[in-house]
């Protein structure tokens, strides 16, 4: 491995000096699906320059594709690895250690250091998810993971389940979990059940409830957005409100675009996921901002993570149709017997990992 890194850091300097880019390899790292190379420009080489070599480096590289980004003071290459195992919820709870997951937390992969990854729902930094990325991107393998991971370390009486899929493919083989409240697949009937999701809301408020957490999952949001303007409000209120009311929405979305989000939703997404799209643009929307070259990503669970003003890269979890009905299966025959007052297993963790799970994030070796 390392003299195949060597090769291939010869090579990046290779390239840089044929066009005349004073510019030098120091070091880098290989993670789950990637590995990093960290480029040390001479004073006065513009990023730009770098980035207009991306396709030169990938060619010299013998590489599909190849990302160049600024991360603080120094610039990174990412390149694919081949041949790496896809990552499993088995595997990330067994990182954790099984019993320490924290309680309204979805996991999500992998990042480059090959750490877990996961979102606590419950913190501010949090609240609502949007995921955005093309066919092919890993977003509604994602979805499935976030779904298993919180059903299966979470009970039924401190966590609720509401699946919204319009197009009636994705989050169907979840509707067995006994965390589901409400499976709706017909997109007429999505305004109708985000209508009683904002009187539930109201109600919550009006008796000053947050229990039991619910989570809202939509598979596509642009077909609600599109079925009427009452489903738009309705989720702009659920999006405003719900946090302090124990509600919690993630949303995904193949056309992140202002048109299909909605201004106002948009701005209440405090945290984002996203897979490879389309174009900069689209790039731009989905992640609140602009230049983090998400239309260059992988595909196929190679996402952003963007909030709380920080970016990190990662591997989505991935499990395959067969072992999406079984874990179904054995949540379901699971009695539910956890205490809803469990620790948050954030016990012998190191530093890093306790101020991570306090601001929503969470990453642990």
């Amino acid at each position: 491995m390392r003299d195949h890194l060597e090769r291939q850091a010869d090579a990046i300097e290779w390239v840089l000096w044929s066009h005349r880019v004073q510019a030098r390899v120091a070091g880098g790292t290989v993670g789950p699906r990637l590995v990093r190379f960290y480029l040390h420009p001479a004073p006065g080489v513009r990023v730009s320059r770098l980035l207009s070599l991306t396709e030169e480096l990938a060619l010299a590289l013998d590489t599909p594709a190849c990302r160049i980004t600024r991360q603080g003071g120094q610039v990174v290459l990412e390149l694919p690895r081949t041949g790496v195992p896809a990552i499993s919820l088995h595997t990330l709870a067994g990182c954790l250690g099984h019993d320490n997951v924290p309680r309204e937390t979805a996991l999500l992969g992998l990042d480059e250091e090959g750490q877990v990854l996961g979102l606590r729902l419950s913190s501010p930094d949090v609240a609502h998810v949007l995921v955005a990325g093309t066919t092919g991107s890993g977003k509604t393998a994602l979805l499935q993971v976030m779904i298993l991971s919180l059903a299966q370390h979470n009970p039924v009486a401190a966590l609720q389940l509401v699946l919204i899929d319009p197009q009636g493919r994705g989050l169907g083989a979840l509707a067995a979990l006994p965390h589901v409240r409400d499976m709706v697949t017909e997109p007429a009937a999505s305004a109708a059940a985000l209508a009683g999701l904002v009187d539930e809301l109201e109600e919550r408020a009006r008796r000053r409830v947050a229990f039991p957490r619910l989570v809202v999952v939509i598979d596509e949001l642009a077909d609600i957005a599109g079925v009427a303007v009452a489903a738009r409000e309705s989720l702009t209120r659920l999006v405003s409100r719900g946090r302090g009311m124990g509600i919690h929405v993630v949303a995904a979305t193949q056309k992140p675009t202002t048109a299909a989000v909605g201004s106002l939703v948009q701005a209440n997404f405090p945290t984002r996921i996203v897979g490879r799209v389309a174009s900069a643009a689209d790039a731009r929307v989905a992640a609140g901002r602009g230049g983090l070259g998400a239309e260059s990503l992988l595909g196929r669970g190679d996402f952003l993570l963007v909030g709380g003003g920080t970016v990190a890269r990662f591997q989505g979890a991935y499990e395959d149709p067969a072992a999406v009905r079984s874990l179904v299966q054995q949540i379901a025959r699971v009695p539910d017997e956890l205490p809803l007052l469990a620790a948050t297993g954030t016990e012998g963790l190191g530093g890093r990992a306790r101020e991570a799970m306090r601001r929503g994030w969470q990453i642990v070796k």
